[in-house]
């Protein structure tokens, strides 16, 4: 804020405070407090109408003795008061703020800093308002990201081009059974939440019934009761069908947990006789 800031700033303190009023009175006094008041808030807007800051209404907040506080009766508004509304508001501003790409050449890393900064430096002393991405992506941009992204995959939870589905897929046994389940047009039986487990949608099944799911481990195949559950949610014609659908999905992912490796014990003390 500037001097006239804060002249018409301290003229509104006076409307709500005698005492302010009678320190403005004396014109040495009152280009006292005008110059003090300009050097504390420098940094502080006067009014912000896309954000909602006014420093007039911060003002009128410490006289109405919020959350029980009673400062205000015991002496005049203060700039620190000011600076105490301010802080959190700035605060907000910078949350909701996004770096835009500077301008400047990437190659000249001193240019490209710099103009970051005054950025910021900017939208934290409320001259410009905060940059968010949203915002940003018009519909221009909104087809050039669709563009970008029609590589990267294809189908419902595929978030990763095919050909590295496929490199990955001898690592991935379970997963590559799965696509190539949906692939074919079946139901995907890991759509839909597991009532005995309590798994969500795209989890595998666990099990055991641990508390807070300590020692659980996935599984292989999907609890019968989580096809159920899709087939319920399928809503098929007639019962015949249901359960023709419940055995052929049950046959393909109902499948037992691999045998884990036989280890050979070490007994100590020698043999038992």
């Amino acid at each position: 804020m500037i001097d006239e800031h804060i002249a018409a700033l301290l003229a509104y303190a006076g409307r709500l405070d005698s005492r302010v009023r009678r320190a403005l009175a004396d014109p040495q006094q009152s280009a006292r407090t005008i110059a003090d008041w300009t050097a504390a808030l420098a940094e502080v807007p006067a009014t912000l109408p896309d954000t909602g800051w006014d420093a007039s209404q911060a003002v009128r907040r410490y006289y109405e003795q919020r959350a029980g506080d009673r400062s205000a009766q015991f002496r005049a508004v203060e700039p620190h008061d000011v600076l105490a509304a301010w802080a959190p508001h700035r605060g907000e501003l910078m949350n909701r703020h996004t770096d835009p790409v500077p301008a400047a050449d990437p190659d000249d890393p001193q240019a490209w800093r710099e103009e970051l900064l005054g950025t910021r430096a900017a939208v934290a002393h409320g001259h410009t308002p905060p940059a968010q991405y949203r915002a940003e992506i018009n519909s221009a941009g909104q087809k050039r990201l669709a563009a970008l992204m029609s590589g990267v995959g294809n189908g419902p939870r595929r978030y990763m081009p095919e050909h590295v589905a496929r490199d990955l897929a001898p690592y991935r046994p379970a997963r590559a059974h799965r696509e190539a389940i949906v692939a074919e047009g079946i139901p995907d039986p890991l759509g839909v939440r597991c009532p005995h487990c309590h798994a969500q949608p795209d989890q595998s099944c666990q099990s055991g019934y641990r508390r807070n799911g300590k020692g659980r481990r996935a599984l292989s195949g999907v609890h019968p009761s989580r096809i159920e559950a899709l087939i319920a949610q399928l809503d098929p014609t007639d019962d015949e069908q249901a359960e023709a659908e419940q055995v052929r999905l049950a046959r393909l992912m109902c499948q037992p947990p691999a045998p884990r490796e036989t280890r050979a014990r070490h007994t100590s003390g020698g043999n038992r006789r």
